[in-house]
Parts: structure tokens; sequence; C-alpha cells
């Protein structure tokens, strides 16, 4: 990363712990301050035009004041890999630093987390389109549970890194894994500019509620509407729509399932999704965890004012929120339990 960078301020967390309204209202709060920011989405689905519904993507009226980027970039049949990504970022960013803002790097993609934030040598792996296209038709014709358990028997170092759930991942790691082995991965280069990780954590039993939630509000938003008017215009099969929800969509259209029957199928692959991810970012150094069901906001203002204060260019000045500290954890894994708060709705992220 040659390029001057931005301040970064990181929002991980599983899905539908609220990261997408955190978020907005930080970036808000800062702006009504007088501190500009931009937003950088961190989600390997939102990245698609016209899934929106279904990613749980942020509206044009949330985004308003607040620039986004990460948003919209490809349409449905066009490959988009991690390695896309990390560019497509590096480029907002360095867009962000000319601006002098501050940059919010927000979603729950582990590995684009990862690869902008830890400044992942992404160019370093292999690639072979032909190779992958290969690979893609072996999943689409035998599962990806197949791919997996092939992937786990000839480079078991990388398995362990991916989702064995996801076609997309486990395609590319077959394709990096015939190309160069079972090496490691490369290095972490660092992020040239201040950076803090803050991460959204909910105790399992109260985030199933907000997940089953969520499920039933996208599908009362036109979820099968918007599932519909894809799949007249893509192929179902391709990898942007193992996005949760659109498959069960189709079901339902389809006449396989009720509609209750495809919302407790989207809750049930939500629910281990979640899972797979809490496991992906335990592994994660130096995040600051906070409740996603307590007063997330100020401490979140606090770190992002920190980011600023190491700002040799600029300081910011204000007062730092009482309490902060109370609803945090300082670094390390996401709890596993907390307080089974009111709040029975679904968050926005």
């Amino acid at each position: 990363m040659s390029q001057r960078l931005p301040p970064l301020f990181v929002l991980a967390g599983a899905t539908a712990t609220g990261k997408t309204g955190l978020s907005i209202r930080l970036a808000e709060a800062l702006i009504a301050d007088g501190v500009p920011v931009e937003s950088v989405s961190a989600d390997s689905r939102q990245v698609y035009r016209g899934l929106d519904i279904g990613t749980a993507k942020v509206s044009l009226e949330a985004r308003a004041g607040i620039p986004h980027h990460g948003l919209d970039v490809v349409h449905p049949d066009e490959a988009f890999s991690v390695a896309d990504f990390a560019a497509h970022a590096r480029d907002a960013l360095a867009e962000i630093a000319d601006r002098g803002a501050l940059a919010i790097l927000v979603g729950g993609t582990g590995l684009y987390l990862r690869a902008v934030a830890r400044g992942l040598d992404t160019e370093a792996l292999p690639a072979d389109p032909a190779r992958r296209a290969e690979i893609e038709a072996e999943i689409l014709a035998g599962g990806v549970a197949a791919a997996a358990d092939r992937l786990q028997s000839i480079a078991p170092r990388l398995s362990q890194r991916i989702d064995r759930h996801n076609p997309r991942r486990v395609a590319r790691a077959l394709e990096i894994a015939t190309l160069r082995g079972d090496a490691p991965l490369p290095l972490a280069r660092g992020y040239p500019a201040p950076v803090a990780w803050i991460g959204l954590a909910v105790e399992p039993d109260l985030h199933r509620v907000w997940i089953a939630a969520r499920a039933r509000e996208q599908f009362d938003a036109g979820l099968v509407e918007e599932a519909r008017g894809l799949r007249e215009r893509y192929d179902p099969a391709l990898p942007a729509f193992s996005a949760i929800g659109y498959r069960e969509a189709w079901a339902l259209i389809d006449g396989t399932l009720t509609r209750e029957e495809a919302i407790e199928e989207d809750l049930r692959r939500n629910v281990a999704f979640a899972r797979r991810q809490r496991t992906w970012f335990r592994a994660e150094p130096e995040v600051r965890w906070l409740d996603a069901n307590g007063a997330a906001l100020g401490p979140a203002i606090e770190a992002a004012r920190g980011l600023l204060d190491r700002r040799p260019s600029r300081r910011v000045r204000g007062n730092r929120p009482q309490g902060a500290n109370r609803s945090t954890r300082r670094h390390g894994s996401p709890p596993r339990s907390g307080p089974a708060g009111h709040r029975t709705s679904a968050p926005a992220g």
C-alpha cells in the first residue's frame, strides 16, 4: 500500500448485529461535530447491483449525506474476488484521504475486512480463470459439500481458513490449492494509517430473535418480488445468489416451500452463518467488542475521536462520552454471552 490512506474505523460483527445502523449513527454524530466521514461496505454480497433487500443493503435514504463505497459495484453475473474488493477499497480510501475524511469500513465479510485493514497481499495469490470456471462447474454439478471435502483432503490448512458452506469461497480456495498447494497465505502488511477495530456481539439466543425478525421484515419488504425479478434476468446458479434469502424466496415462488417454511429456512441458514462468522472473528486480534444490545454509540465515538487524535495533520476536540467503557470488552474474542436485553426488533446490519 503506497497510497496515502485515511484513518480507518473498522466495524465488524456477525450478520444482524446492528453494524449498519451503528455506522450511520456514528457518521452522523461525527459529521455534526464537523468531522467528514465516508463509509466503505465490506460485504461480499452487497457489491452486487439489484441484491438489495436480501443483503440488507443500506437504503438510499439512510445514505443521504454520507458518501458510501463498496455497494453496487458489479452485476450479479460478473466475477468479483477479494482481490477485486481490496483494489476497489484502496482506490476509495485514497480518495477519502484526499478529502481529509475518516473512513468507516463496515461489514461482516471477515476476509474483506482483513484484506484492507490488515493489508493482506491479495495480489500474491495465483489465479487461473479457466481452472476456476472448471471448479465452479464441478461444484454446480456435485455440490459444495463434495468440493469442500476435496479441499480438506488436498489443502487442510487452507480449508480451515474458509467458509466450507460458501461455494464461491470453496471454489477460490480450490483454485489456489491446485495452483500453489497448501502453502501459508501471504503475510499481512498492515495498514499505513491509524486504525481501530470495533466489533458488535450479542448473546446467541437474543441474536436468533433479531435474525428471525429481520428475515420476516425482508419477506414483508418485497424480497420475493426482488428475487423473482433477478431470476428472470440472471442464472440462479450464479455465486452471487448464495446470499441467504434468494433461494428461499424462489422456493416460495415455485411452491416447494410455504411462506412460513421459507422464513424458517432463511432463519436456520442465517443462524448457522452467524455462528461461522463468530468463529472467524474470534481469531481476529485487537478487536474492542461492544454489546450490540447496549449503548455502543458512545464508545464508538470515543474510538473514532481517538483515531483522529492520532492523525498528525489534524486533532479533533470534543468531550468524550461519559461511562463509555461500561458496555465494552477491550480486546479478544466476542463475548459468548451477555445480558438478555428487551429489544426484539431486528437491528440494521
